[in-house]
């Protein structure tokens, strides 16, 4: 029997993003901004707990689409339809995000449910033959998001805590699958060189997801100061989040997206990269992205004000969480620690510590901590201990 989608993609040819791929991301820029909305009308402990969870859910949904278009030509007919209703799924589950713990839950917990199991499902029993590697990772793959997807759908029938609780349990079992290679006691073993990744594809979609969250700060940013009339201190503010935002950036971009791509494209097992560094390492790093957004807003928004309690620690855990989320990252490609960013995180937490006894402007505390991402962007320019040519091939040699 011949699969109806088969239109594989090479993994070992050179291919970039694709039109398509490109415009499926627009969907997911909405979606950042609305979890940035989220915590923002909710500045405190459990808004943060509602954010995170938004994002996480919004992460999965992207990123396993990505290893789908990364396994599967995007211009194929069927495989473009595929995923314009992804696209689709994708829109209603962003629109339902600032609702989702509320009464628009059925429909944010549906939509994902719909994607992970509906994309698996096709990729299971319409796009491999049976007895084939490519059908029984698929399955693994499926029948971990159909038991967690019980208990998304369970979540959305019910209100509050255990809502939330039920939610939390279904995020640790999407998270969990492939630290355990979504072991099936029923389906034959899956191992991680099942996969096989096409690297600077896959490597470019994320650096266009990091792209998409920062670009969510430049919209943040300018469309909060466009409301506001332009003094000094609203100029000010807007100057800091603007370097900011270029800081993150060039941390990024400078060379440790090109060492990223290296390890991914040189290493002997190419899944297991990818889970470590893409999959799970950004997460933390979109996040941090996205609290810096939340915290430019904040400043913008009141920058001769002191910031309070939540604020402030919202401001500085921006640039202490993206600093810190290339720690774990590090250790897994070379075994050592990015003693400068170490360094940046410790002054971004001198900062919260002083502000919060000094209780200056928040514009003040903006701008001290943009010195700090300044300083480490500056070291580490003209100062790298390791630029990526440096770094081994495979990451599990340090």
């Amino acid at each position: 029997m011949t699969p109806y989608l088969n239109a594989r993609r090479d993994p070992e040819e050179e291919y970039g993003a694709s039109n398509l791929e490109l415009f499926f991301d627009l969907v997911f820029v909405f979606a950042v901004t609305q979890v940035s909305h989220l915590l923002l009308e909710h500045l405190d402990w459990q808004g943060a707990l509602r954010a995170s969870m938004a994002l996480l859910v919004v992460w999965w949904a992207w990123q396993y689409t990505t290893w789908a278009s990364n396994e599967f030509d995007p211009d194929d007919v069927a495989n473009r339809l595929l995923l314009i209703v992804i696209m689709l799924a994708s829109l209603l589950m962003a629109v339902a995000i600032p609702d989702a713990f509320g009464d628009r839950g059925l429909l944010f917990a549906g939509a994902y449910v719909f994607i992970q199991v509906g994309r698996h499902a096709i990729m299971t029993f319409a796009a491999a033959d049976r007895g084939t590697v490519e059908r029984n990772r698929a399955a693994h793959v499926l029948s971990w998001f159909c038991l967690s997807g019980v208990l998304w759908i369970g979540g959305a029938l019910v209100e509050g805590d255990a809502r939330i609780l039920l939610w939390l349990i279904a995020l640790a079992l999407d998270y969990g699958g492939p630290l355990v290679t979504y072991w099936v006691p029923w389906l034959p073993r899956a191992v991680y060189t099942d996969w096989n990744l096409g690297g600077a594809h896959f490597s470019e979609r994320f650096q266009l997801f990091t792209i998409i969250a920062l670009g969510e700060t430049i919209v943040l940013t300018g469309a909060t100061t466009a409301g506001l009339e332009l003094d000094p201190a609203t100029v000010a503010a807007f100057v800091c989040a603007f370097a900011s935002t270029v800081a993150l950036w060039w941390l990024y971009f400078n060379y440790v997206s090109s060492a990223f791509e290296r390890m991914l494209r040189e290493a002997d097992v190419r899944s297991m990269v990818g889970r470590d560094i893409y999959t799970y390492g950004h997460v933390p790093i979109i996040a941090g992205i996205i609290l810096c957004a939340v915290g430019d807003e904040l400043v913008i928004a009141h920058p001769t004000d002191p910031l309070g309690a939540a604020a402030l620690l919202t401001v500085v855990a921006g640039p202490l969480l993206y600093l810190l989320a290339y720690v774990p990252i590090r250790w897994r490609m070379t075994g050592g620690l990015p003693r400068k960013r170490v360094v940046g995180a410790a002054a971004c937490v001198a900062v919260g510590l002083i502000s919060a006894a000094a209780d200056p402007p928040a514009v003040v505390v903006s701008g001290l901590l943009v010195l700090v991402l300044i300083g480490v962007v500056a070291f580490e320019t003209y100062r790298p201990v390791r630029r990526a040519a440096d770094l081994p091939a495979d990451p599990a040699t340090p």
